[in-house]
């Protein structure tokens, strides 16, 4: 059999992923949810539904510890699966989504689920539980594969059974976690999309196939119209490649907006590192994911109007590879960007920073009351946080608050770094501007002191998810791999979103 091409790879397979969601007040029959998730509180009798006591399951080891699981047969033929709920009071989002997902993980053959709600007082509504219980699930069993039975579905239905009181709340739950989940697992499958099927003009064009979906607008702006827009990032990083670029303006206009919040995502499709080649190891083959910016960005899109978000968003998307050729951008050349400034390149890998910076630039000019820009962009910030936290800096201390907040809320944190003004003088150019790269320490902040000069002073934050746009291994609801990190965090940015230019 031939290798597939770039055209047989489906950049966007959850578009064609369908799971039946249901809600009901009676558990169904084991023919139709072969598996039944059974939260159990500590210190609580165990629910009927389990068919056992406390002294059969502290005999294979069950507490209800928080994140607890045990796996049990149930008379039907059923498996039963007990999940440690912990202490009622302590319960969040966070941990009934690493629930859900651990009860997926649980009974990988079985692809009919059922999960109970909780019959017991907790510290988050009905409707959020319901909500974080469908993101679990649906994300645990989220996979992009092309080997043999890659198109045979991981999931066919989940099953929510609850009280009669609860019905409504757990549907409007589960109306939100369904299209939440498909924005993260949107974001996933453009990540983990091999490099040679999603160029950046194919990224375009996939945003042009959800944009009905979504009722989004999208402008695609090629080479041409690039150079006679004056975007000089895009266009130097782009010079060493045999790809065309892309600027992608998605833009999201409800009716009667309480705000307008603007998106920059860095979109390199393939970062080879250009002229300063990058060493052939590890960090260099997840290079296709050097885009999960743009790709949590177009995530997040596609669910804001399902979610009800009155934000209108205007996103920019700055789409390139980052190549190495005889026409490839040179250590030294200067480039001038969008908003007339001009920069000397240092590292033809501090790429990311110069396509966002025309991006930054655009956003700027389209009146935004705020932007945010979201990269994987620097590997002091993966030196620093790891693969759990990414980084955030920016001018405006609100802004940066409601990033943090949005982060706590699904479980995608931030951490604030200092936008630390001194630290300026290192990006000091004899003969332009700036440079694009600062010394050897320090890097995420000169990183963000550089796009920071590109804002006009506007509000403006920085997210830098150099270290959680790759998972090592298989976490909860985080595959391994290009984690799409960002886009259920930029979903309840925008949903939340209050304008820092608003008057008290």
């Amino acid at each position: 059999m031939s290798s597939p091409t770039p055209r047989d790879i489906d950049p966007v397979p959850t578009l064609r992923a369908r799971v039946d969601i249901h809600v009901v007040e009676e558990l169904p029959p084991a023919s139709d949810a072969a598996a039944l998730a059974v939260p159990v509180i500590e210190g609580d009798r165990p629910p009927a539904d389990l068919g056992t006591d406390w002294s059969q399951l502290n005999a294979v080891g069950f507490t209800a510890a928080p994140g607890q699981a045990a796996v049990l047969p149930g008379p039907d033929g059923r498996a039963l699966v007990a999940l440690g709920v912990g202490d009622a009071s302590t319960v969040d989002a966070t941990r009934v989504r690493d629930l859900a997902a651990t009860f997926a993980r649980a009974v990988p053959q079985h692809h009919t689920l059922a999960v109970e709600m909780v019959d017991g007082d907790l510290a988050l509504s009905t409707a959020e539980f319901a909500q974080a219980v469908v993101e679990g699930v649906l994300l645990a069993r989220w996979r992009f594969f092309v080997g043999a039975g890659g198109d045979e579905p991981t999931l066919a239905s989940l099953t929510i059974v609850a009280g009669p009181a609860q019905v409504d709340e757990v549907r409007a739950g589960v109306a939100r976690g369904r299209v939440t989940a498909r924005a993260a697992a949107i974001s996933r499958d453009l990540s983990n999309c091999p490099a040679s099927t999603l160029s950046a003009e194919r990224m375009g064009e996939v945003a042009q196939q959800v944009a009905p979906l979504a009722d989004l607008d999208v402008e695609l702006f090629d080479r041409q119209q690039l150079h006679e827009m004056g975007c000089g990032g895009i266009l130097g990083v782009n010079r060493g490649s045999v790809e065309e670029p892309r600027l992608i303006k998605i833009s999201y206009r409800p009716d009667s907006p309480s705000g307008h919040l603007g998106l920059v995502g860095k979109g390199i499709m393939y970062d080879s590192g250009g002229i300063s080649l990058k060493p052939s190891d590890e960090s260099h083959a997840q290079m296709k994911n050097d885009m999960t910016g743009a790709a949590a960005i177009l995530g997040a899109m596609t669910a804001l109007r399902d979610v009800g978000c009155t934000t209108a968003v205007t996103a920019y998307l700055c789409c390139t590879d980052n190549m190495p050729s005889g026409s490839a951008m040179k250590l030294g050349d200067v480039l001038r960007m969008r908003n007339g400034k001009t920069v000397e390149v240092l590292n033809t890998d501090a790429e990311g920073r110069l396509v966002m910076a025309d991006g930054l630039c655009l956003a700027v000019e389209d009146g935004v009351d705020a932007v945010v820009d979201i990269a994987t962009l620097t590997g002091a910030c993966l030196r620093t946080f790891g693969v759990d936290v990414a980084g955030v800096m920016g001018n405006d201390p609100g802004l940066v608050d409601q990033l943090k907040q949005a982060g706590t809320a699904t479980d995608e944190p931030l951490w604030e770094l200092p936008l630390h003004r001194p630290y300026r003088a290192q990006l000091e150019s004899p003969i332009a501007d700036m440079t694009n790269m600062g010394g050897v320490n320090a890097g995420s902040i000169t990183a963000g002191l550089f796009l920071e000069e590109f804002v006009d002073g506007i509000p403006w934050a920085h997210v830098d998810i150099a270290g959680t746009a790759q998972q090592p291994a298989v976490r909860t609801w985080r595959n391994k791999g290009a984690s799409g990190f960002g886009a259920l965090l930029l979903v309840e940015l925008a949903t939340r979103f209050e304008s820092p230019r608003s008057e008290p």
